[in-house]
């Protein structure tokens, strides 16, 4: 009885197979399309700050989507001046998806985590009534020593609102490249190539996530 019943289990090893592959491809169908818009919501690493104007992050993601993407990063802004801002930019605006990387200067500043997380966490409550493409760009918790060796890793809030808040979380980027000085520009911004190196990672994720 028992090999008859483990013999029974077997042959729908097949069909359930063939459902979990199904339900792969059917995922891919939220793939974002060559020339569709998407936002850029951020600070200083999403501007660019550090390297020429056209060597910035959504410039390089956008040369390898090819979407068209809005670089709305403003240098030194904070997880508030960024919600006090997306109204205005979704108001009479059509994204296909919205990236959100903010926060960098919350932690420098001293804003306690729990301000930040309540932030984002409307962040993503904005965006996703947008679109349901909103993917959350992780940065990592300032510290010098760990950027000096090498060792930089994302502030463990992110992953926390990118779960509740149902958005995709762009995980260990900023923190990968950060903590290579070749290629920093300073101590907490990318050079060219680190923006270069920062836009293969986010189209490595964003493939890998079914989004292209």
């Amino acid at each position: 009885m028992k090999r008859r019943h483990l013999l029974h289990l077997l042959a729908g090893v097949p069909a359930v197979a063939a459902l979990a592959a199904c339900g792969r491809r059917k995922a891919s169908s939220n793939a974002l399309k060559p020339g569709a818009r998407v936002l850029a919501l951020g600070d200083s690493l999403t501007y660019g700050y550090g390297a020429p104007t056209d060597a910035s992050w959504p410039v390089k993601l956008g040369e390898i989507t090819g979407w068209q993407i809005d670089n709305e990063g403003v240098n030194g802004d904070t997880s508030a001046g960024a919600l006090q801002r997306l109204p205005g930019l979704l108001n009479g605006s059509s994204y296909d998806a919205i990236l959100i990387g903010i926060g960098g200067n919350d932690m420098l500043r001293g804003v306690s985590s729990a301000a930040t997380r309540d932030n984002l966490a409307a962040l993503i409550d904005l965006a996703r009534a947008h679109t349901p493409h909103v993917a959350v760009l992780a940065t990592p918790t300032p510290d010098a020593v760990r950027a000096f060796v090498g060792s930089l890793s994302d502030a463990p809030f992110y992953e926390e609102v990118a779960k509740s808040g149902q958005a995709l979380l762009l995980a260990n980027v900023y923190s990968s490249v950060l903590s290579d000085a070749s290629l920093r520009s300073d101590r907490i911004h990318a050079n060219a190539r680190g923006y270069e190196k920062v836009a293969q990672l986010l189209a490595d994720q964003l493939k890998a996530a079914s989004w292209r």
